[in-house]
């Protein structure tokens, strides 16, 4: 005779008591910490072989050993450390410009109708520009030197962070909004307790991208008329053939672009703890 207890679905429990965790099959595991350095090491080692097998004409692509060489000289004589801060400086500058705009305008553009009346078409008509084809024009503006290219970094940034963190503003689901009015939340209250944590994967998102794009501006604006900066000393060794030193800048480029998108992850990864990702 059956007893009127509902049937309950077995659980992944060893004799022991210990229940099993069982990855899901669909889930490619938690990535490891450094397993994004396998991808950039595989071309270089891949790039050492083809030039110790004569497959690489050195005068176009020097050896790995080469470049490295070429810059533990370049750190020596104070060059490379100078252009550095210079590229650092710039870049910081602009993306903190760039973040707070960003911010600022998709929250006044995600909150209000009339915000976005206002600012969304004109960031919209923004972003259709060529970002990079708006350096003319604010050189005739803003000059030639430092400001200008703070100003075209700033734009670069602001446009993904905009984007995005709207675009998540926008998306937050409306029966959020009804359970707020019906708790009595505040607007203070609603804005922190909803839409942040609502708007912040879109920002996020726009966070990398911002920070991608700053340095890929800055490759472009510092080769013109500038007196340092990595841009500037790529610049002068193409004048010269100097292919070993363009590679380094090019290296450091690379090295300071995935250590910030790393520095994002890893931020994004603590805010967002609370959201379950294929990853987690």
């Amino acid at each position: 005779m059956t007893t009127g207890t509902a049937a309950v679905a077995p659980t992944a429990v060893e004799e022991t008591g210990r229940p099993i965790h069982r990855r899901r099959r669909l889930s490619p595991g938690r990535q490891l910490p450094a397993a994004r350095l396998l991808g950039p090491a595989l071309i270089v080692v891949l790039w050492a072989v083809a030039s110790a097998a004569g497959r690489l004409d050195p005068g176009a692509i020097p050896a790995p050993w080469t470049v490295g060489e070429t810059g533990a000289r370049l750190w020596t004589d104070g060059t490379l450390p100078n252009d550095i801060l210079t590229s650092l400086q710039r870049a910081g500058t602009g993306f903190t410009i760039g973040l707070a705009a960003g911010i600022v305008l998709a929250l006044i553009s995600g909150l209000t109708r009339t915000g976005e009346a206002l600012i969304d078409g004109s960031v919209q008509l923004n972003r259709a520009v060529p970002t990079l084809g708006l350096i003319p024009l604010f050189i005739l503006w803003l000059g030639i030197g430092e400001t200008f290219k703070i100003a075209i970094i700033a734009i670069v940034v602001y446009i993904p962070i905009y984007l995005n963190t709207h675009s998540a503003l926008s998306g937050i689901d409306h029966r959020f909004v009804e359970l707020a009015e019906v708790q009595g939340l505040s607007r203070l209250a609603f804005i922190r307790q909803v839409v942040v944590p609502g708007a912040l994967p879109g920002f996020f998102v726009g966070l990398r991208l911002g920070v991608t794009g700053s340095w890929l501006g800055l490759v472009v604006l510092e080769q013109i008329n500038a007196t340092s900066g990595l841009g500037y000393m790529m610049f002068q060794a193409q004048n010269y053939g100097q292919t070993d030193v363009i590679l380094v800048g090019l290296v450091v480029y690379g090295v300071f672009g995935l250590v910030s998108d790393s520095i994002v992850r890893l931020v994004e990864r603590r805010v967002l703890s609370w959201r379950r990702t294929l990853s987690s």
